[in-house]
């Protein structure tokens, strides 16, 4: 067994030459191959010279739920230096939370997904130090997806919000050093003292299983690294008021709505449209569900949950357009499309800003073949920015 090397164990080999103050931006996740946190190796290593911590959306510890659901700066109580939330009154770093930052480091575990905000944190930061003397390290991590299979539309860029920012699809087979990297030669209109510090064996091929690093959760509906495959699918469901299983132990693996009966639903009707749609990879488990918190809170919902049978095989987004058009058609006026706002975008509809498009709304409505999926991606183009970023 052959562990990857993450960029935050890579980084003990440099640590001589960073003589400045250092800061990190983290979250529960960013941990070592023996679940160490990465600010106790910070600061072992640099003392005093460690003087703040940033925090992402759902906060540095990883425990606030949902989207728009704020976290406040703090002192840290055992490490005494100030941990600023980048998901506050502000998304950007201001200039004072900078200040005396000589190298910022940041260790965070993406999913591998465009509706995932911590890929915007970085941009954001990226973009705030255009023009500071500071130093930029991405300790790279793995794209829990793989690196291989690019899936899913565009963002078209009238539906930018925090959870799309960049023209890329919904799989963007990207990891986080090199979503930085695409940032700088495509994004940004000025560069930053950039950084990346490479994993060691990792490759493209790889699910997050095959590396055999811990798995820890990188927000809070997220417990395990299976929910990274069918969180493409089923993120979609946010902008509806469905359920996306918040509130049971398998979150954004689970579907469901009080009006559904899942077992008569599922072997009348969506077998046979999972049938027709030659998708492969994957089940569909009839199940009842007592969400303890968020949508139907104590109502028992009927519904879903997606198994990844081929992580080879599955194409997660087309698995959950599909799941979201037949319930749709099922549920009738018990289904309802969310209204604004969502993720600070007070102009669109949710689920038009989780699709970067409203195309995919009118194809659940219009009841189109699957096939016309086919026709939203358009993703030759990005395949060749990507080619040209890979480090891996």
């Amino acid at each position: 067994m052959k562990k990857v090397i993450t960029g935050l164990e890579v980084l003990k080999g440099e640590y001589s030459r960073f003589k400045g103050n250092v800061a990190l931006l983290c979250h529960n996740a960013s941990v070592d191959s023996n679940c160490k946190h990465a600010t106790f190796i910070f600061k072992e290593v640099f003392g005093a010279r460690f003087i703040k911590i940033f925090g992402p959306q759902h906060g540095f510890s990883t425990d606030a739920q949902d989207n728009m659901i704020e976290t406040d700066h703090a002192i840290h109580p055992y490490f005494k230096i100030p941990v600023y939330s980048l998901y506050s009154e502000t998304r950007v770093p201001t200039d004072e939370m900078l200040e005396d930052i000589d190298h910022l480091f940041i260790d965070l575990q993406d999913v591998g997904c465009r509706m995932y905000t911590y890929i915007y944190t970085l941009t954001l930061l990226l973009e705030k130090c255009n023009d500071k003397d500071i130093e930029i390290l991405v300790l790279d991590r793995p794209n829990p997806i793989n690196g291989v299979d690019i899936e899913g539309n565009i963002l078209e860029l009238d539906f930018e919000s925090f959870i799309g920012r960049h023209p890329i699809p919904v799989r963007h087979g990207m990891t986080i050093g090199e979503v930085a990297l695409m940032h700088q030669k495509y994004w940004a209109r000025e560069k930053v003292d950039l950084k990346i510090i490479k994993m060691n064996g990792w490759e493209r091929e790889m699910t997050f299983v095959d590396t055999y690093l811990p798995w820890l959760l990188p927000s809070p509906n997220l417990s395990r690294a299976e929910s990274a495959f069918t969180f493409p699918g089923a993120v979609l469901f946010e902008g509806t008021n469905l359920s996306e299983g918040r509130g049971t132990t398998q979150p954004l693996e689970i579907i469901g709505h009080p009006n559904i009966e899942p077992f008569g639903f599922y072997n009348n009707h969506l077998k046979e449209a999972v049938k027709r749609s030659r998708l492969e990879g994957f089940v569909f488990r009839p199940i009842t569900f007592l969400p303890t918190f968020h949508k139907y809170k104590d109502v028992v919902c009927g519904g879903f949950q997606i198994h990844v049978t081929d992580k080879k095989k599955i194409k997660p987004w087309r698995v959950g357009q599909l799941l979201l058009r037949e319930l749709f058609h099922h549920l009738k006026d018990d289904f309802e499309w969310l209204k604004p706002p969502y993720e600070y975008n007070h102009k669109n509809e949710p689920i038009d800003i989780i699709n970067g498009s409203d195309k995919l709304r009118n194809w659940v409505q219009e009841n189109d073949a699957i096939e016309m999926l086919d026709s939203f991606e358009n993703l030759e183009g990005y395949k060749n920015q990507l080619d040209s970023i890979k480090i891996y």
